[in-house]
């Protein structure tokens, strides 16, 4: 259960910051749904502005990284982070960008890969080594 109410759109509309990035996400998305992340961050309209305006440069502005790259490394932060909400919305926008399930697959074993020998040099402690370090 929620810890905010998530506003239907019919309060979203009654609130003119909130309807304005609510219009955004539907015109940038090219879909009239409105996840209830969006919905949640409603009950404070600086707070839904600010991380719309933030995910709409990194996630969906010009880069270096392509869309699906980028949904990609999202649902690994997302995984590590351990959320839910986002492990699922990002893998349902990576399919929806193409994501095959042979490229899933291997997102999964470089996630748990991963997960695994941060562990093992975590509890071991083992140095960085110097040839890591950037050179300037």
């Amino acid at each position: 259960m929620a810890t905010v109410k998530l506003l239907t759109d019919a309060e979203a509309d009654a609130i003119p910051a909130v309807k304005a990035v609510f219009d955004d996400i539907r015109a940038t998305r090219k879909s009239d749904f409105v996840n209830n992340f969006w919905r949640g961050l409603a009950y404070d309209p600086a707070l839904l502005k600010r991380t719309w305006e933030q995910l709409k440069e990194v996630m969906v502005g010009e880069g270096a990284l392509d869309p699906l790259v980028r949904e990609m490394v999202y649902i690994a932060v997302s995984t590590a982070n351990g959320c839910q909400y986002c492990v699922h919305s990002h893998t349902a926008a990576a399919r929806a960008k193409g994501m095959s399930e042979a490229q899933y697959g291997e997102l999964l074993a470089v996630i748990g890969l991963a997960a695994q020998t941060n562990h093992l040099v975590t509890a071991m402690q083992i140095p960085v080594d110097p040839e890591f370090d950037v050179k300037s």
